[in-house]
């Protein structure tokens, strides 16, 4: 019965969830072959459903077009081509990483059904959940939080490419926090995908010392509330070593696997 589950998401996750659906907030996007190739402020990022059985040298002239692409624009700094575990051809990597491109972290595909994590978490004495890109002075609290973002995972996270994704989301990215009094210990997003039955978590990140009390899961449990609320059913998110056992444990299952391959000029 799980095996079937895992085809239908992951069947849900190619149709749903790649392509156009990852292009929503680009400020451009063409169209090569297979690829859809998108720009974000200073970066690219590129995105298909299938290489269409390209393989060997073939695949090797598309990868060599798209970083004379994304190079031809001196906007782009940097770019991502974004591979899957489950994708064919299964030498991609090897092949990216022979025209510079460097592999990331790997991380793990989560999906599953958003009631199962809209479950109720209790936050520590003083700790609250605020919703902050709906406040009156949104630029002031995303700054915040991006400085959150930044301490949680030890690399620069901009307050203007937050901003950019909440004002270009027209009120589908939902960014919230759990603070104290005295700062933000732990911010998430919400991306409601329209026309799918999905929405994604992204960016979730809690201060070291905060780390272990539940505000990730509670976070993450306010954010599942808020898309069921949407008419959401589903929810996915690529998940870290850290996040995967939380959202496994609320019944979240892994379908595949993926793996940024980044080029930078």
């Amino acid at each position: 019965m799980e095996n079937d589950l895992l085809k239908m998401l992951l069947t849900a996750y190619d149709a749903q969830l790649r392509e156009g659906t990852e292009m929503l907030s680009a400020d451009s996007v063409d169209r090569a072959g297979p690829l859809w190739r998108g720009r974000f402020g200073d970066r690219g990022f590129v995105s298909y459903r299938s290489l269409n059985g390209l393989t060997g040298q073939a695949l090797d002239d598309l990868i060599a077009r798209t970083v004379a692409h994304y190079t031809a624009d001196p906007q782009v700094t940097t770019f991502e081509w974004k591979t899957r575990g489950h994708d064919v051809p299964a030498d991609l990597p090897q092949r990216l990483s022979a025209q510079g491109f460097e592999a990331e972290d790997p991380e793990t595909v989560m999906l599953g059904e958003a009631r199962l994590l809209a479950q109720p978490v209790p936050l520590p004495e003083g700790v609250t959940l605020r919703r902050i890109d709906n406040q009156p002075d949104t630029y002031s609290d995303v700054v915040r939080a991006a400085r959150t973002q930044e301490l949680a995972f030890g690399h620069p996270s901009g307050a203007d490419d937050l901003m950019r994704r909440i004002e270009q989301g027209a009120g589908r990215v939902e960014l919230w926090v759990a603070e104290t009094a005295q700062e933000m210990v732990c911010v998430g997003r919400l991306e409601v995908i329209p026309d799918t039955e999905f929405a994604g978590l992204w960016g979730g990140g809690t201060l070291p010392e905060w780390r272990g009390r539940g505000l990730y899961r509670a976070l993450t449990a306010a954010r599942a509330q808020s898309a069921l609320g949407r008419g959401v059913r589903l929810l996915h998110s690529d998940s870290t070593e850290f996040s995967r056992p939380i959202l496994e444990r609320s019944g979240l299952l892994a379908v595949t696997t993926t793996t940024p391959y980044v080029w930078r000029r």
